[in-house]
């Protein structure tokens, strides 16, 4: 049933993208922000108890309807279930049509409708920046937003607490993004608790799907660039992935001199210094090629993710 859920609900939201700005959405970004207004007095145990509150508000609801539907035997009704919660947590298509108009738009050498894309996705400055930092950058935001839109969703929608786990994932991430992000909550203690509340949520998928981008692109380079210039980034989990995900696709991804403010990669006075690797990362300055192999890494890597979700399913059918 597992592996149908998500099929259905990848199915489903091919058919029916749902909105970024959907009622759901709006409601869970409306009750983070009563749970600052409510908690935030200063300190990280505030956050820690808004965190687990909102959370509680919204998992065990989750899984009472699962348990209720399971333990009646309502096996349509448990199965449609799974699919809706899949569906809402998903974000797959969320942000396919700014890569695929920025794609359109540097094809057409409109590179000022590419940079105003990317500015509204992004949420960063994009004025004069070139076609290949575009790419770059575009690159960068669809690798990171698919693990944590998809394949995120995958994992934690496996363990056993099934769709309040898609949830805590889903919903841990966007935490930790608005109690840390937003320029009046940068550097706040409440926000602390929710930003390694998922770093330890996202250890392992971040870990698997760095595998998958392996798996299905080039092996050996991406496994070198993980292994010494993921940490390059300070964020270790950004690392992992755009350093896996560009050796995979054979293209370098990073910027030493820091232009995008979500990055930290070695800056060139500590590459001149010599307290960095100065090994040069494998690949190949983005291109548009880069764009067309992002689109067919990312779809390899979902296909195997699919695969090894029916092998599972199986197993267990068969056991």
């Amino acid at each position: 049933m597992t592996f149908l859920s998500i099929l259905c609900a990848l199915l489903l939201e091919q058919l029916k993208p749902l909105r970024a700005d959907n009622v759901i959405y709006a409601g869970i970004k409306n009750l983070a922000v009563r749970m600052e207004g409510w908690f935030n007095a200063g300190e990280s145990s505030h956050g820690r108890t808004g965190w687990l509150l909102m959370m509680a508000a919204l998992m065990v609801p989750a899984i009472l309807v699962h348990w209720l539907f399971e333990h009646y035997g309502l096996i349509l009704l448990s199965f449609a279930w799974n699919v809706l919660i899949v569906y809402l947590t998903l974000g797959f298509r969320h942000y396919s049509h700014y890569f695929t108009s920025i794609q359109i738009a540097l094809n057409a050498g409109d590179e000022a409708g590419a940079r105003a894309l990317l500015r509204e996705w992004t949420k960063i400055d994009t004025v004069g920046m070139e076609s290949g930092e575009i790419i770059r950058i575009a690159v960068e935001k669809a690798l990171v937003t698919t693990h944590r839109s998809v394949f995120g969703v995958f994992f934690w929608f496996l363990m056993p607490i099934g769709p309040a786990g898609a949830i805590l994932y889903r919903v841990s991430e966007y935490l930790g993004r608005a109690w840390n992000e937003p320029e009046h909550m940068r550097n706040e203690a409440f926000g602390r608790f929710a930003a390694r509340a998922f770093y330890w949520i996202d250890w392992l998928p971040v870990r698997l799907t760095a595998v998958a981008f392996a798996v299905v692109g080039n092996f050996e380079d991406a496994i070198y660039a993980w292994r010494n210039f993921a940490n390059r980034w300070s964020d270790e989990a950004k690392g992992i992935i755009l350093a896996a995900g560009g050796g995979a696709m054979g293209v370098r991804l990073g910027s030493p001199a820091e232009t995008a403010p979500r990055m930290s990669l070695a800056d060139a006075a500590t590459v001149d210094s010599g307290d960095t690797d100065p090994d040069v990362q494998p690949g190949e300055e983005p291109s548009m090629r880069a764009l067309q192999s992002t689109v067919g890494l990312v779809w390899r890597a979902l296909l195997l993710w699919m695969l090894l979700l029916l092998l599972l399913s199986s197993a267990v059918w068969l056991g």
